[in-house]
């Protein structure tokens, strides 16, 4: 067997960043097996179901990192909470390339993406609500507010990723991030 000559993870990097930028209606084969490094029919040999096998491939790379660098952060009780929030501010921030990247939850849910792959949605963002509140409650917040203050903390990232790129100034997201972190360093 001939190695691979793309590893797993810049594969499903370039495909992520098409599917951020163009959804998953406007993501082509082609644009996916381009940002790949891949030919065509290597990307048919790894995913043989297509566009789909695809999508699914990459929201559970994104879901792999979710946990790796948010939510076992977030429960680590081996460290400081003001330094773990500090750090998933940070990772927060690269993944999301300072407010630059389009989320690929936003992007992958226009028009058919939310039939195909709600669930997968639905359950990436209640990972994140879980994680800021489960924080949330270990830091002292009740269960009511820690619920409320996760949900906000959603909602600010993705409003100020939208904000920043429509104006075109990414100030705004890291505002909205140190807005985040001072709820938590409360």
């Amino acid at each position: 067997m001939r190695p691979q000559k793309v590893n797993s993870s810049e594969l499903l990097q370039g495909m992520l960043n098409v599917f951020r930028s163009k959804g998953y209606e406007g993501a082509s084969l082609n644009d996916l097996a381009t940002s790949s490094g891949l030919q065509k029919a290597s990307l048919y040999h790894r995913f043989p179901n297509g566009k789909k096998e695809i999508a699914t491939a990459v929201l559970n790379y994104v879901n792999e990192g979710l946990q790796k660098d948010l939510c076992k952060i977030l429960a680590d009780t081996t460290i400081p909470s003001n330094k773990r929030i500090m750090k998933v501010i940070e990772n927060i921030n690269s993944f999301y390339d300072g407010g630059k990247a389009t989320c690929l939850l936003r992007s992958i849910s226009l028009n058919t993406g939310m039939e195909l792959f709600g669930t997968e949605i639905k359950d990436n963002m209640n990972e994140w609500i879980n994680a800021f509140a489960n924080f949330g409650k270990e830091i002292g917040f009740s269960e009511e507010t820690a619920i409320e203050n996760a949900r906000e903390t959603l909602i600010t990232i993705q409003g100020s990723l939208v904000v920043s790129k429509g104006l075109g100034d990414f100030t705004i997201f890291k505002k909205a991030l140190s807005k985040i972190e001072h709820i938590y360093k409360e």
